[in-house]
């Protein structure tokens, strides 16, 4: 006789399943699912909009204040470290240049430096090279951490101006604002990032829009000690021309600018 017939002839009942037990455990990922949604956010935050413009500003500030802290006008009166010469100290004289761009240093001051410390040709391609290697950054910075936060707040009539002709036309309108003088370095590389101008055509009219004047910064720093030589004068005539230029196109422009 089977044990499984009892004395009454009832069946007797069989154990529950092992896998009904199995099945009633909570899945071990369950408690990890809140954790992964906070991270979730967190770097939502991290990478929005204004966050990253936050961090723009951050770096931007921080540029500064090492920039006052370094102070580099003292190039022009101390001269560069004489453990560096020729084509290495072009080198590291272009990469500080174009760093101190990004911090607000004007560049006429370091044009001036550039020719004062390279002579005429050195110190001009040190300092075109540094004047494109900051601009790069800035437009780089601008477009990457301020773009998509800035561009919803172009409302004004003249910002939308000027991002319609930057978007529209972005290799004549930087040739011109590099040519003549009045809107700042720093000012035209993040508006110009903020707008829809290409990475190549703005470095292209950087380039070629800065060989004006910058050569004429640097011949007049290489001949500072000579006020009254003819390379000196001219270089000077060169850099009193365009702003005055600029400013009377500036002045005649301003209505197209305003109808914008």
């Amino acid at each position: 006789m089977l044990d499984a017939t009892n004395r009454s002839g009832g069946t007797a009942l069989a154990s529950p399943p092992a896998a009904a037990t199995e099945l009633a455990v909570p899945p071990a990922t369950a408690p990890s699912l809140p954790r992964a949604g906070f991270a979730v956010r967190c770097t939502r935050v991290l990478l929005s909009p204004y966050a990253r413009l936050s961090l723009l500003l951050v770096l931007l500030a921080g540029a500064a204040a090492g920039v006052l802290a370094f102070e580099p006008q003292r190039l022009l009166t101390h001269g560069w470290p004489p453990q560096l010469g020729g084509a290495a100290a072009a080198v590291v004289f272009a990469a500080a240049y174009g760093l101190c761009t990004v911090a607000f240093v004007p560049r006429p001051l370091l044009n001036l430096a550039a020719g004062a410390l390279f002579g005429s040709e050195l110190g001009v391609a040190a300092a075109l090279a540094g004047t494109v290697l900051g601009a790069g950054l800035a437009f780089g910075l601008g477009r990457v951490l301020g773009q998509e936060a800035l561009r919803p707040l172009l409302r004004g009539r003249w910002l939308k101006a000027a991002d319609g002709q930057l978007s529209r036309h972005g290799f004549r309108s930087m040739m011109v604002a590099r040519l003549f003088p009045g809107v700042p370095f720093w000012a035209a590389n993040y508006c110009a990032a903020v707008s829809r101008m290409g990475w190549l055509p703005f470095l292209l009219a950087t380039a070629l829009g800065s060989i004006p004047n910058t050569a004429a910064y640097a011949v007049a720093g290489a001949r500072a000690s000579a006020p009254t030589s003819p390379a000196f004068l001219i270089a000077m005539a060169c850099i009193a021309v365009p702003a005055l230029a600029g400013t009377v196109v500036a002045w005649r422009k301003r209505h197209q600018l305003r109808a914008g």
